[in-house]
């Protein structure tokens, strides 16, 4: 067996587990912080993952690599949209630590947050 034929039989299993272990941070972060989280720190987690399903929505066998043919256009708007979705996500994410830290000081507590989102910001299917 070659190294695509493993990734195709292990990768989605893989994949699942880290998509998982983001989620586990950030529940474990919220569940175990004495401080009350707002609303607004849960939103880059949950656009992170619509990013990723947006993703994963998306068959290989679909997309056209040919730059000079028109293909699937409306295919390459939704596969941009939710690299922008996720990398926006990445972003707010890193932005609440930032502010977060300069407000209360600083604690490792929101760093899960930002893992959750750089977890799931690569696609996992492509």
């Amino acid at each position: 067996m070659d190294l695509a034929e493993l990734w195709a039989i292990f990768g989605p299993g893989f994949s699942g587990a880290v998509f998982g272990t983001g989620w586990w941070f950030w529940v474990d972060a919220v569940v175990c912080s004495s401080i009350q989280v707002p609303f607004l720190h849960y939103l880059p987690g949950i656009f992170a993952s619509l990013g990723a399903l947006m993703f994963n929505c998306v068959r290989k066998e679909d997309i056209d690599y040919s730059p000079y043919d028109e293909g699937e256009w409306r295919l390459k708007l939704w596969l941009f949209i939710a690299y922008v979705v996720a990398f926006v996500s990445l972003a707010a994410s890193v932005g609440l630590l930032i502010q977060d830290s300069i407000k209360i000081g600083p604690s490792t507590d929101w760093c899960h947050g930002v893992f959750q989102c750089i977890e799931k910001t690569e696609p996992k299917q492509l």
